[in-house]
């Protein structure tokens, strides 16, 4: 600690008292020397009036200016020290003796010297003293009874001065300590702050009324302010609704928390956005009771996308679960018509197969409706998902090979337009071959008569796919909603096609992992055009 001299290990309030009592005590040792020279006071020691006069005068010009003017550096106090001392040794020697009710002043001498000088400075002012001591017996060797109370004096403010330094040498190391240990608490708080503001959760403080006294940056982003929530209440800076739109309020829910208590029901309307919150808090207990609350810590968690992404899981599944229940009744229907059918042998062989025949496209749907999902599950978990160098010729032509039977077996032409030299792409290969088979397939299935083009043109540094079919195309409100998941057109033509709703959302999820964007064009009974671009090597 430096004191307001800039002198080291001195508090500035032992150093004002120090000052304080320099510029006190000559006062007080001045008006004694007076009363001794009236005679008010008897002493048998001699009093010299022109020593006395001299002491006074200097006492008096160097008390009022170390009052005044705070000592600079360990080299001026010392020479004040030193200056005291003398004056000090000259009025016991001229004026009053060691024989006065004042003695126990020296004391102040002896603890100035330890403050400022340690053991060594208070040894040096007892060695000041004890000479003393020895030049005023020899002064008065024909008086014993005098020398006797010398001693007794020398040693009663010895005695004083090693007892007071003593007390004030324990308050040092406890004020040292004091300080250590608040250093240490405002170092530790400043680390955990640092903790807590580069905590994502938004973490605040309250006392038992709900006044917020700490809070950290996250909380501030959440709520969307920039101002500080010191001193004000809780239920005042964020208002929380449950699950059925009543108000929540921390204060009737502090009364009752007797641990930590978890809401994850809770809502709350931050800049015009209605925000899902994870809500944890719990009483502060102080360590020395286990009943008393130093009051409240809460943890704020925006939980807005986890919500909305459980709602649209739950969602799913009901969509699935319905999706998957019409074909399996009917495919469960028509096969246990068919098993009872076996029985009788009225019943032609014709029925029989038209029936397996309609529980096999029963079956076959719910195949399509298990790879789309199985494609859908491998995109959202970036299962094979590694980029490679795919050669677009030899890609377009398997694609072609696989489904050209396919397109011949309706009628249709299935024709390839590619510019030479297509070179290569960096992509997943099983998210591109999945992404092109799906707008294949779509085109072949909604195409009755005409043909399908599938075409990749070079540009530049780029190579833009396309599938273009002559099919029954899409009105401009069906082109809104047709990448939504189990989306199908009311077109009765799109009803008769047994499409599980699935193919272009699926696509959609396939192209933003490949980082790119689908095109769409499409006219109502003209067709339509799929495509998009992706950067070539």
């Amino acid at each position: 600690m430096m004191s307001e001299g800039g002198l080291p290990n001195v508090n500035a309030r032992t150093e004002q008292l120090i000052r304080f009592a320099g510029f006190l005590v000559p006062v007080i040792l001045m008006f004694y020397g007076l009363l001794l020279m009236m005679g008010a006071v008897k002493n048998e020691h001699p009093f010299n009036l022109t020593a006395f006069a001299y002491i006074s005068v200097g006492w008096a010009i160097l008390s009022v200016y170390q009052f005044l003017v705070p000592a600079k550096t360990r080299l001026d106090t010392a020479v004040r020290l030193v200056l005291y001392h003398a004056l000090s040794v000259a009025y016991i020697l001229f004026v009053s003796g060691l024989d006065m009710p004042f003695m126990a002043t020296w004391v102040v001498l002896l603890l100035a010297s330890f403050t400022f000088w340690g053991r060594d400075g208070l040894n040096l002012s007892i060695l000041a003293l004890f000479a003393t001591m020895l030049a005023d017996i020899l002064l008065t060797m024909d008086q014993a009874e005098y020398i006797a109370r010398d001693i007794m004096y020398f040693l009663g403010t010895l005695l004083v001065g090693y007892v007071a330094a003593t007390i004030m040498s324990i308050q040092r190391v406890d004020r040292d300590e004091l300080a250590r240990s608040q250093s240490e608490e405002s170092h530790q708080r400043d680390r955990i702050m640092t903790l807590v503001n580069n905590l994502a959760d938004g973490i605040l403080s309250t006392d038992n009324h709900g006044v917020i006294q700490v809070f950290n940056a996250a909380t501030l982003n959440l709520l969307d302010t920039n101002t500080s929530l010191n001193g004000k209440h809780i239920d005042d800076v964020i208002r929380l609704l449950d699950k059925d739109n009543k108000r929540f309020k921390f204060s009737s829910a502090f009364r009752s928390a007797r641990g930590v208590i978890s809401r994850d029901d809770l809502s709350a309307t931050i800049s015009e956005e209605t925000l899902h919150l994870s809500v944890i808090f719990s009483p502060i207990r102080g360590t020395d009771s286990d009943d008393e609350t130093d009051g409240y810590i809460v943890i704020l968690r925006d939980i807005t996308k986890q919500k909305s992404l459980e709602e649209e899981r739950d969602e799913f599944i009901s969509v699935v679960s319905h999706e998957l229940r019409t074909p399996i009744t009917i495919a469960e229907g028509t096969l246990s018509n068919v098993q009872l059918m076996m029985t009788r042998e009225d019943i032609p062989k014709a029925t029989l197969a038209t029936n397996v025949t309609i529980a096999h496209d029963q079956v076959l749907f719910l195949a399509k409706m298990v790879n789309d999902l199985s494609t859908l599950s491998r995109a959202e978990r970036g299962v094979a998902d590694a980029p490679e160098s795919i050669n677009v010729s030899d890609l377009i032509h398997d694609l072609y090979n696989e489904y050209a039977p396919q397109a011949e077996t309706k009628g249709l032409k299935f024709n390839l337009d590619l510019d030479p030299g297509l070179g290569e792409v960096v992509a997943s290969r099983l998210y591109l071959k999945e992404l092109l088979q799906n707008f294949v397939t779509n085109a072949i299935k909604y195409t009755k008569e005409g043909s399908v083009l599938v075409s990749v043109k070079a540009a530049d540094t780029t190579l833009k796919f396309s599938v273009q079919d002559t099919g029954i195309g899409m009105s401009k409100s069906d082109q809104k909603h047709v990448f939504e998941k189990f989306w199908r057109s009311e077109d009765y033509r799109t009803r008769e096609t047994g499409g599980t709703g699935l193919g272009l959302y699926v696509a959609r999820k396939l192209a933003k992992k490949l980082g790119v964007t689908i095109e769409m064009t499409s006219r109502l009974n003209h067709g339509s055009t799929f495509g998009f671009s992706m950067s070539r090597r």
